[in-house]
């Protein structure tokens, strides 16, 4: 097996998220779950992909935190597919099949890679007054009066995430959410986390985010490819972009490592189809 470091959502290493990509060996069988937890735990990264070539095109991904299996990860999928063309695995611009525990979805191998997402689902909201007041401790106490305009809802287009809208970056960067309440709250819920945003209308970027996921030993994640598609999703379901769009998230500035991770939305008979990526950078390879 060929083990990779991979830098996801930047072109130069050091930067975005790093994730670890296992690339078996033509014809083998996945390892043993727990040992790919294990490999995972002592990468200590947020997530390790395990990729299993099924034809000239067609792949089987799993994907594994250090403390389990997930169904599907954004930057391991970015940084998975971008090494299988930088190794010459595809050539650029191949249309692949990526076989997930949340389905078979279409990405597109490249020095951009872009994976396609299932459609934007609303999964629940917070209008009790008790609900929303949970959320605000968790996310250490904030205020209702520092939310934006558009209320706190789950949104998911694969993975569920609480979308929370503040009302400046300056909140969003302050942001210091009870790490434990956070996770009790994700676990009751049976969500990823919680994806933090703030328009600065003065800059060129759609949104400034940042990604809580404790539930999954995550304090913070400075690229989340899931997160920022199931906000391209809610965007659209606010009316705040339309058929076309093309949207450019900037995360990680909090943690030292910023992030560009560009979003599409298209309509198909009627249904938004989401596209998250960007490029990635090799930093490390070998054999495991």
């Amino acid at each position: 097996m060929k083990l990779y470091i991979v830098d996801a959502f930047t072109e130069a290493p050091f930067g975005g998220n790093t994730a670890g990509v296992v690339l078996l060996e033509p014809g083998a069988r996945f390892p043993d779950e727990e040992w790919m937890r294990q490999l995972a735990a002592e990468l200590r990264y947020s997530e390790t992909a395990f990729v299993r070539r099924d034809g000239a095109a067609e792949f089987t991904v799993r994907y594994f935190t250090p403390a389990g299996e997930i169904d599907l990860c954004g930057h391991a999928t970015i940084a998975s597919f971008g090494v299988l063309y930088r190794e010459g695995f595809v050539p650029h611009g191949t249309r692949c099949i990526n076989h997930t525990r949340a389905g078979d979805l279409e990405v597109v191998a490249g020095e951009q890679v872009m994976m396609q997402m299932a459609s934007p689902e609303l999964v629940g909201s917070f209008g009790e007054p008790t609900q929303l007041g949970e959320l605000l401790v968790a996310m250490g106490g904030l205020k209702p009066e520092q939310l934006g305009k558009w209320p706190p809802e789950t949104f998911s287009t694969g993975l569920p995430d609480i979308i929370l809208q503040v009302r400046d970056t300056a909140t969003l960067h302050a942001l210091k959410p009870d790490m434990p309440a956070l996770t009790a709250l994700s676990e009751r819920l049976d969500v990823v986390g919680v994806h933090a945003f703030a328009i600065d209308p003065d800059d060129e970027y759609t949104a400034h985010v940042r990604n809580f996921a404790p539930r999954y030993g995550i304090p913070e994640e400075s690229a989340t490819g899931t997160a920022n598609a199931a906000l391209t999703g809610y965007l659209y379901h606010h009316r705040m972009i339309g058929d076309g769009a093309r949207c450019f998230f900037l995360q990680g500035e909090a943690m030292g490592r910023p992030s560009l991770i560009q979003t599409t939305l298209q309509l198909k008979n009627g249904i938004p189809d989401i596209r998250v990526g960007g490029p990635c950078a090799i930093v490390v390879k070998g054999d495991c």
